[in-house]
């Protein structure tokens, strides 16, 4: 592949070297184990229990329904896709035990996987070892580039940069940043802060609860008494249940409070309670509302497959395409070998419900950013829209 970044070795290069020095340890072409006979299997790893489940548990649907396309269109070089789907059940070294198990006994092809920060890095060692290819399909932090990944979602100058940014244009440059206490939030803050002083804007609080945590009238308190012109939260998961719920009962609702969130998509809202985020923003690169005719099909075959009160978030839709980016890659290459299809993956150009997006010589994802306002329905209507934005994991700030 041309025009690597040194910085993608980063991660990769130590575990690399040192794998070269075990014995036995499979390194080779993984092409001949991940297709057998008329199927090819794809690994599908997400957490569907724990506390992380709220926002991850739906990727798995999304990810089925590209499956389902693609077989019902003749499958993949003329092989139907299997799905081996593996709970990582929210807790880090689950999904590296099952990172093992796909790549070492199941022999996937490749993995569509993870949801936090946290769970990728738990199981790159396991994919550099056993020579493993996972698309990542969540917005993140960036500062990361790695050779066994592919990145479909938001880095952190097509979603935090974005956000403040466009935060920074609206009324008043205050800023309060809550989070949960773990990689993402932590590392979107340290993008954030220098971001919001070279806008002219003035950070008044910043916060962190663990994860999963459900008491937030401490962390409401000081949002009180500090009158942030914006509240930016990466607070996640099931968290958000209780923190939204709070923020209302405090008088601090959607009408009240400027609070934009780069992980609250369709799909926490649903968990959280339309009532309860009716007002407040959120910066994706899609949201289910987008009116064109990829999306409308896409959201229409998902409601028939499970149901028409299912919503459709950011993280769906990426998943969503990660399978078609992958199935792309390994016709391009003609070839199921991870090397072959990661090579093969620069430039894949692909229509996806959101709009067209396109692989990255950085593994990440050229596309849209877009700012919704939580309506009384669950849904967004869209206030802003970027022209497409070239990945860039490893902004000068």
């Amino acid at each position: 592949m041309k025009n690597i970044n040194r910085r993608k070795f980063i991660q990769t290069g130590t575990s690399l070297i040192a794998a070269s020095a075990v014995p036995g340890l499979f390194l080779g072409s993984t092409s001949a184990l991940a297709a057998d006979g008329n199927t090819v299997k794809l690994g599908l790893l997400h957490s569907l229990t724990g506390t992380i489940a709220l926002a991850e548990a739906a990727l798995v649907d999304a990810e089925k329904l590209a499956i389902d396309e693609i077989n019902a269109a003749g499958g993949v070089m003329g092989k139907k896709i299997e799905a081996v789907v593996e709970d990582g059940a929210s807790d880090w070294p689950t999904f590296a035990e099952k990172t093992k198990k796909l790549l070492e006994r199941d022999k996937v092809a490749a993995i569509i996987g993870c949801y936090t920060s946290a769970s990728r890095k738990a199981i790159l060692p396991v994919l550099h070892q056993s020579h493993g290819l996972l698309y990542y399909p969540t917005y993140y932090e960036g500062q990361e580039q790695d050779k066994s990944v592919i990145y479909t979602s938001q880095e952190a100058t097509q979603s935090v940069i974005a956000a403040i940014e466009w935060m920074a244009k609206q009324q008043g440059k205050t800023f309060f940043l809550v989070g949960s206490d773990y990689i993402y939030p932590r590392t979107c803050n340290k993008i954030a802060k220098p971001t919001i002083a070279r806008l002219g804007g003035k950070l008044v609080g910043e916060e962190y609860a663990p994860l999963g945590h459900t008491e937030f009238s401490s962390i409401i308190n000081k949002i009180k008494a500090a009158k942030p012109d914006w509240v930016y939260s990466t607070v996640v998961g099931g968290s958000n249940v209780a923190f939204y719920k709070q923020l209302k009962a405090a008088g601090l609702d959607g009408q009240k409070l400027k609070l934009l969130s780069t992980v609250v998509s369709e799909n926490e809202i649903d968990g959280i309670g339309k009532d309860n985020a009716v007002g407040y923003y959120a910066c994706m690169g899609y949201f289910e509302s987008l009116k064109n005719p990829q999306n409308e099909k896409f959201v229409k075959a998902l409601k028939a497959k499970y149901g028409q009160n299912r919503v459709v978030g950011d993280p769906m839709e990426c998943a969503y395409n990660a399978v078609y980016l992958w199935k792309l890659a390994v016709e391009k290459a003609k070839s199921f070998d991870v090397d072959k299809v990661i090579a093969a993956s620069e430039g894949i150009v692909f229509d996806a419900p959101e709009g067209q997006i396109k692989v990255a010589n950085n593994h990440h994802v050229a596309k849209k950013v877009r700012v919704g306002r939580a309506r009384s329905d669950g849904q967004f209507d869209i206030v802003y829209e970027s022209p497409v934005m070239e990945p860039n994991p490893f902004p000068k700030i």
